[in-house]
């Protein structure tokens, strides 16, 4: 599948790797919608990329991902603008280990949520075209991130959740294929989180035990997330595959050891 001719919504699409995402996208020839809790984030990103691209190929869609109406209503104004939905990209998330019920509403939640809901879209059994979903997990998805339990919980989930989906989607004939991204640290706000005690809780006195960890693994630039990304997209033979991206190693790939195939 290639992104020329395309429509894509990404969640988290104002700033960060969202942004980054967006801009690969365009650059493809993908029209988007730019889905983003904040307003004015979301503008300026549209209106910098207008200039570029043309303010024909985006929609800006302010929407809280933890709210189901807003997200299926995100959805509905996407397909009704621009007439069909191909690629979804899950990529909404935050770091907040003190309200750590709101990052798995974000995180998780709003993953699954999002991921049933692009399918209603784009299932050939719902009508639709088929498609590709791109779920943004993490590194600290693979191995316990120390000083981020939840928000390392809520990452294995997304994995879970996208590799058994991807398996139903094959067995369904659904024609979408579900994968997986998994970044190590990457230049984006999100960082910036682990400097504030009200986000951190208990563990922010741990800041520098993450800094040391940063400085150990490296911080990757977004652009090449958004390269990874579109490898996850235009090869056909990847469903229910995880990604990962590291400085020391670039663009790979998780290798589960036992893989389950369902019997048909």
């Amino acid at each position: 599948m290639y992104a020329n001719g395309k429509v894509a919504l990404v969640t988290g699409a104002a700033q960060g790797i969202g942004r980054a995402l967006v801009e690969v996208l365009l650059e493809k020839g993908a029209a988007i919608a730019l889905v983003d809790l904040n307003p004015v984030a979301g503008l300026e990103c549209k209106v910098s990329l207008d200039t570029q691209y043309g303010s024909h190929r985006t929609l800006f869609i302010q929407c809280d991902v933890t709210d189901e109406e807003q997200l299926k209503d995100a959805f509905k104004k996407t397909v009704e603008h621009f007439g069909r939905l191909d690629i979804l990209v899950n990529n909404a998330g935050v770091n907040n280990e003190k309200d750590w019920e709101k990052t798995i509403q974000v995180n998780l939640i709003s993953v699954i949520r999002g991921t049933y809901i692009g399918l209603e879209h784009m299932s050939k059994n719902n009508g639709g075209e088929g498609g590709t979903i791109i779920n943004i997990s993490s590194l600290a998805g693979l191995m316990p991130a120390a000083y981020q339990p939840v928000y390392s919980a809520s990452k294995f989930g997304v994995i879970g959740f996208s590799r058994a989906i991807a398996a139903a989607s094959h067995i369904g004939n659904y024609g979408v294929r579900i994968n997986t991204l998994c970044p190590a640290f990457v230049d984006t706000p999100l960082l910036e989180s682990i400097e504030k005690e009200e986000i951190m809780g208990e563990y922010y006195k741990y800041k520098d035990n993450i800094k040391g960890m940063m400085k150990s693994y490296g911080i990757l630039d977004p652009s090449i997330i958004a390269e990874g990304l579109m490898n996850l997209i235009e090869d056909d033979g990847l469903n229910g595959a995880v990604m990962k991206i590291t400085t020391s190693k670039g663009i790979h790939f998780e290798d589960f050891s036992t893989p389950y195939t369902p019997k048909v």
